[in-house]
């Protein structure tokens, strides 16, 4: 059996980059050498947290798998081969995995299936040389696009599923609590979706700046005013629809209440803990607080609103590694350097 390497989870705090055995296809799976994969958000929390997503205990009941697992979601690259029955890709063609674990494969409200799950966290993924995965999760990356590019399809696949579940019309106003790679991809997406103006609330300085390059407004607060008093001062009574992108308990309250009487705010995040809100927000003012999960139905439109140049990996990739670098330079270079956006891997 041919090797290759992977970067492999084994607990919190314990990702090994280890020689495995290249992964076989069976009917219906494809072969796929990767390109580069990006480090997600929740790809960290498992880092650092971890199993969050991860079946550590048992074997995921759709997949089959648990832990120790190769990791990886975020990734694109080149079919090497196809199993029995596959029609929608060929070898040799150029994809970005949807990396959706679901019952019954990409059909209805599949990211709502009771047991999703991801390739990358539920089954083997895309931190490696190969991924052999169902072939209806490949979507052909267009001629324009460059790897790199395509790599960003599934973190913008998020934030653009976010926007499009909102009550958010052309010309309305928003604001984005967190501006990390998602709240970054939703500023792209409220862009695209026509928002007059996109306020955006983060401390740090490295990414307010790159909020502000993508065209959003970072809200400074003027001296005794908070967060809150400074959205409604600047909007007149508040933004048409927030969007929460930190799971911090705090901010949640602090979108709500940016929002206008009979706005909306948008649960963007994944929590790790409880967050107290105060129901008269949203009886008083008769605002809506709706949550989302992952995507569904929106691949190809991310690939078409890359090739008209939102979600530039020219603006938001910071980094780009070898997996054998992924610990020190990928995982703890994320925790201590706010900084980075997106990271890059590549298997060699």
């Amino acid at each position: 059996m041919t090797k290759m390497k992977a970067a492999r989870w084994y607990a919190a705090k314990d990702i090994r980059v280890e020689e495995i055995e290249v992964p076989e296809v069976g009917a219906g799976q494809i072969k796929v050498a990767i390109k580069y994969t990006g480090i997600c958000g929740s790809d960290l929390h498992e880092y650092l947290a971890g199993p969050i997503f991860i079946p550590a205990n048992e074997k995921h009941p759709i997949s089959g798998v648990q832990a120790p697992l190769t990791m990886g979601h975020e990734f694109c690259g080149e079919v090497v081969e196809i199993g029995e029955g596959v029609e929608n890709v060929k070898v040799g063609d150029r994809v970005a995995i949807e990396p959706i674990i679901a019952e019954h494969g990409l059909i209805g409200d599949y990211n709502l299936d009771p047991n999703l799950n991801f390739v990358g966290l539920a089954a083997n993924g895309g931190f490696a040389e190969f991924c052999v995965v169902d072939g209806e999760l490949a979507h052909i990356i267009p001629d324009s696009l460059s790897y790199e590019q395509a790599a960003l399809t599934e973190p913008s696949a998020v934030a653009l599923y976010a926007v499009r579940q909102s009550a958010l019309k052309a010309g309305d106003t928003a604001a984005v609590f967190g501006c990390g790679p998602i709240g970054l991809l939703v500023i792209e997406s409220l862009r695209a979706a026509g928002a007059s103006k996109i306020y955006a609330v983060e401390l740090s300085e490295e990414r307010q700046a790159k909020a502000e390059e993508l065209g959003a407004i970072v809200v400074r607060p003027e001296e005794g005013e908070s967060t809150v008093e400074a959205i409604q001062r600047l909007t007149d009574g508040g933004v048409d629809v927030s969007y929460e992108v930190t799971g911090v308990p705090v901010v949640l309250q602090q979108a709500l209440q940016s929002v206008r009487k009979a706005g909306e705010c948008m649960v963007v995040s994944i929590w790790e803990k409880e967050a107290a809100i105060d129901p008269n927000e949203l009886a008083i003012g008769e605002k809506a607080l709706k949550g989302i999960i992952a995507y569904r139905h929106i691949f190809p439109n991310v690939l078409e609103l890359m090739e008209k140049g939102y979600y530039s990996a020219d603006k938001l990739v910071t980094k780009k590694i070898k997996v054998d670098d992924i610990v020190e330079e990928g995982f703890e270079e994320l925790t201590r350097d706010k900084s980075q956006v997106k990271i890059l891997v590549s298997p060699k």
